[in-house]
């Protein structure tokens, strides 16, 4: 049994493909990765703020009584 979301993404995938087999998507994904330094140091320092923040004591009242 297949679904019309399925049919229609193959078809979707065939024609994204360029006659010499390259994928176009690919190509567009390539031309958007800058090099853009400033995002991956955003993302370090967010992670990095996530990580040394205090968990509540609340929660971990309530992970006490789970585990």
């Amino acid at each position: 049994m297949t679904f019309a979301d399925e049919q229609d993404g193959e078809r979707r995938r065939r024609a994204a493909s360029s006659p010499d087999g390259a994928n176009r998507n690919e190509s567009r994904a390539s031309k958007k990765r800058a090099n853009t330094p400033e995002v991956g140091h955003a993302l370090r320092a967010a992670y990095q703020q996530t990580i040394n923040e205090d968990i509540p004591p609340d929660l971990l009242d309530l992970l006490g009584k789970l585990g």
